[in-house]
């Protein structure tokens, strides 16, 4: 059983949580100063990112499968290796849903409303490739709902601050995604999949993604001008600018070797900046 569990934790990459619960979670403390805020509700939110993640990563890896297969870096992964039957993947990719669906509910009408619009988004990132070269833009919006997803699910109501957060997320996300497909130029052109490193090339690809990452820093910034939060934030955002800005520099037009150490780094950046605020927000 335990064997199993940790299977179905590998497939769909259950350390990686941490790259968008922070944030759900950071807006959620934000508003947390208008309207109170319980235990109860932070485990539903909880809850309601795992499932929504784990329902979306499950689809990905099912719908990419035969891709998967067929590409040296990936063959590896659960589903090419038969590992998880793909009958087992769609009953994994129900209940995850059905989580996700249920602990909506738990968390009010708008977000139960909500839910269906919220797994289309993320579930639209998994066809994306075939249609469009934009689709680490399309992972970063499925992404972007967390911040607003958590805001929602916390009582909160108007306010600029989950939008900015929302862009924060999206364009970070977008921008390590991008550095990640870098990866794949060769195999995604010989496939018929398309990408922004294949649309625009590596070089430009590796702009896109800096100048998307400015634009996280830029986003975290304003949070703190739109809602003073002292003197702690705007170190926590320097942080996150210098780890960033390191992530980028492992990465190079001739030079991929390092794309999965500057992938991992991201891990840090999430848990950094939730830190950061809700320290300033308990200071305050």
């Amino acid at each position: 059983m335990v064997g199993r569990l940790r299977l179905y934790g590998s497939l769909v990459r259950f350390s990686h949580s941490v790259f968008a619960l922070p944030f759900a979670l950071a807006g959620a403390l934000l508003a947390f100063e208008r309207v109170p805020l319980s235990w109860d509700r932070i485990a539903w939110i909880v809850v309601a990112m795992i499932g929504a993640r784990s329902a979306a990563m499950g689809f990905n890896r099912l719908v990419d499968a035969s891709h998967d297969a067929l590409n040296p870096r990936t063959a590896a992964r659960e589903l090419p290796r038969g590992l998880i039957s793909r009958t087992e993947a769609m009953a994994f990719i129900t209940v995850s849903g059905i989580v996700f669906v249920y602990a909506a509910y738990r968390l009010g009408p708008v977000c139960f409303a909500l839910s269906p619009v919220a797994l289309a988004i993320v579930f639209w990132y998994s066809v994306a490739k075939r249609y469009t070269a934009y689709t680490q833009l399309f992972l970063g919006l499925a992404m972007a709902v967390a911040p607003v997803g958590g805001w929602l699910a916390a009582g909160g109501r108007g306010g600029v601050e989950p939008w900015l957060l929302g862009l924060a997320i999206g364009a970070w996300v977008g921008g390590f995604d991008i550095l990640y497909a870098c990866q794949d130029v060769a195999f995604d052109r010989g496939h018929g999949l398309t990408s922004i490193p294949v649309r625009f090339g590596i070089r430009t690809a590796l702009r896109i993604s800096r100048a998307m990452h400015v634009v996280t820093i830029i986003s975290l910034a304003l949070v703190g001008i739109m809602r003073p939060l002292g003197p702690l934030y705007p170190v926590g955002v320097a942080a996150v600018a210098v780890l960033l800005a390191y992530e980028q520099s492992l990465v190079g037009e001739a030079d991929l070797s390092q794309v999965k150490r500057a992938f991992d780094l991201n891990g840090y950046v999430g848990i950094l900046y939730f830190l950061v605020t809700a320290v300033s927000l308990y200071l305050q």
